[in-house]
C-alpha cells in the first residue's frame, strides 16, 4: 500500500517568525501536533520551505521532526498528497491553509533576512 505523502511548509506552519513574537522563532505547537500525528500514522513527512532546503533542514532538526525528506518548496507536487502552509498554494491534491499568527503583522522585511526589524 502506498504511504499518504504530507508536505508542511516552514515559515509561519512549523514556526511563528521572531518579527512576530518580537524576540526569537518559536515552534507552533499546534501545527507540529498534527504533523506528530500524520508522522504518527507512518505517513512519508515532507519538510520544506521557500527560504530553500537549508532552512527546511534547520528548522525540521532543532524542532526534532526527523522528516523523511527535505526537498525545495513544491518540488514534486504531483505526488504531494497533503500540503500545510500558510498561503493560499496548490502545492498537493489537498491543500490546507495554516492560520497566521497576528497576521496584521508585515512578513516582508523578515521574509528578506529572517531578522527581526
Amino acid at each position: 500500500m502506498k504511504k499518504l505523502v504530507v508536505a508542511f511548509d516552514v515559515d509561519d506552519t512549523l514556526i511563528i517568525p521572531s518579527v512576530v513574537t518580537r524576540s526569537t522563532d518559536i515552534p507552533n505547537y499546534e501545527t507540529i501536533a498534527v504533523y506528530r500525528w500524520f508522522q504518527a500514522q507512518g505517513c512519508h513527512m515532507i519538510i520544506w520551505s521557500g527560504s530553500g532546503m537549508d532552512w527546511a533542514e534547520r528548522w525540521g532538526e532543532k524542532l526534532g521532526l526527523a522528516p523523511d525528506e527535505i526537498r525545495p518548496k513544491g518540488e514534486g507536487r504531483e505526488e504531494v498528497d497533503i500540503a500545510f502552509d500558510d498561503c493560499d498554494v496548490d502545492l498537493a491534491k489537498v491543500n490546507v491553509k495554516v492560520q497566521r499568527v497576528a497576521n496584521n503583522i508585515s512578513r516582508e522585511k523578515w521574509n528578506q533576512t529572517k531578522r527581526p526589524d
